[in-house]
């Protein structure tokens, strides 16, 4: 009688663990992962493909199992231990009815949360995909036979909430977020190492990930960097400013780089000296609309696209201008660098020794430390070498100056009263 006591045990703890762990399991499931499965004609994909059909009642054929388990193995649990905390309570002289169901109690308590809740919750949300892939046959057989029990409990439970507490039953839909296609990728990512090409894609589908999230001050040429005339200025300078700076836009300013009024293009300047039009630089100048440093890029782009404009000002908190940010910024967020008349000469970066480096002020902290396997301090109010340089010194060093900034020597190898050029970085300790 007690081994077959403990074999219905073992069975109801096993079945109610199960239950439980299919339940987070298939709460957590990459749904994006499961429709790539159904692509290939799984079998287990199709079934579970089913539950998320029907999830309201697979979950309810879960709890029920699950509550058919516990009732089994409370029963079971209580015969098996009336008989040894009997003795032990004589033995300490607590021998009493409230005693013995009390420390029989938190015992099956104990147990079930160990091995029927935590154990399962913990194991099965390590991989669910390929776990509710291997119990998908088994679990569909109990779904069907607790499918009777399961329409009469959602069928009560729907009419309570539409009829007696008159709030309306949501249908669910099954359904992929981008939580899914993120995990989705991130997984193939962590994988084994792909070819370029793959490389590649998959570092396209994380950009569009994050695109919702990148500031304007991500992405931005920063102030120091604007090619701006004067409106006061004669289109001859103009145009001589165009043949000098090599770009096709310009923006447009007043007393100051705070001070835009516009950009002009480099079109519209020909066409009118060559006209000989009666026209001055404010006839030319073309719009431009001013976005906070905190605008989003993807909202940004919606906005370039339904105005059909490609250059927007950057404002700071103080509403000084902070930067210009074109199409093409935005555009390089998702497909990476592009070529244009925006981008500055080639980034410089050289190895001097293992422990000596020569950078372009303009790489961001992020990349050098990814690359370089540097320790440089990282923060929130700055993102580039200059940035990080500017954030300690709280003034732009002088050329030929020497830093020191935790375990790094940096001099400044090109520098000018508004920026910072070419930075020499040595490692003095580790």
């Amino acid at each position: 009688m007690t081994m077959n006591s403990w074999i219905v045990v073992a069975v109801s703890l096993f079945f109610s663990a199960l239950c439980s762990g299919l339940e987070i399991a298939f709460n957590s499931i990459n749904r994006l992962q499961l429709e790539v499965e159904l692509t290939k004609n799984s079998f287990s994909a199709k079934l579970i493909s089913l539950f998320f059909k029907n999830q309201s009642r697979f979950i309810t054929s879960l709890l029920l199992g699950n509550n058919i388990a516990l009732i089994i193995y409370g029963m079971s649990m209580s015969q098996l231990l009336d008989a040894p905390v009997n003795h032990w309570l004589q033995y300490i002289a607590f021998d009493n009815d409230f005693m013995v169901l009390l420390v029989k109690t938190i015992l099956t308590t104990l147990l079930v949360l160990l091995v029927g809740e935590f154990l399962p919750k913990m194991l099965f949300r390590i991989n669910p995909n390929a776990i509710l892939s291997f119990f998908a046959f088994p679990t569909f057989v109990c779904y069907c036979l607790f499918y009777p029990l399961t329409l009469l409990y959602t069928g009560i439970s729907e009419f309570v909430i539409r009829y007696v507490l008159r709030m309306k039953v949501d249908s669910q839909e099954y359904k992929f977020s981008t939580v899914d296609l993120n995990d989705y990728i991130a997984e193939y990512a962590d994988q084994e190492e792909a070819d370029e090409d793959m490389q590649q894609e998959i570092q396209l589908f994380q950009n569009v990930m994050e695109f919702r999230s990148v500031k304007l001050r991500e992405c931005m040429g920063p102030r120091n960097e604007i090619e701006s005339v004067k409106l006061t200025d004669s289109l001859e300078t103009v145009k001589a400013r165009f043949e000098e700076t090599k770009h096709s836009k310009l923006i447009v300013i007043g007393e100051s780089i705070d001070d835009i009024v516009g950009y002009v293009h480099l079109n519209d300047v020909v066409r009118a000296i060559a006209g000989h039009k009666e026209v001055t630089l404010s006839d030319l100048v073309r719009r431009i609309d001013f976005f906070p440093e905190t605008y989003t890029a993807d909202r940004l782009l919606k906005h370039f696209i339904q105005k059909r404009q490609g250059v927007a000002a950057v404002v700071d908190e103080f509403g000084g201008t902070a930067g210009i940010v074109t199409m093409e910024d935005v555009v390089e967020e998702i497909f990476g660098e592009i070529d244009d008349e925006y981008d500055v000469e080639e980034e410089k970066e050289e190895v001097i020794d293992d422990n000596t480096f020569v950078f372009s002020a303009r790489l961001e902290i992020d990349y050098l430390n990814d690359t370089y396997k540097l320790d440089l301090p990282v923060s929130d109010d700055y993102e580039t070498l200059a940035g990080m340089i500017l954030h300690y010194c709280e003034s732009i060093p002088e050329q030929d100056q020497v830093l020191e900034i935790g375990q790094y020597r940096i001099k400044i190898l090109k520098a000018s009263n508004m920026k910072l050029d070419e930075v020499e970085l040595k490692v003095v300790s580790k």
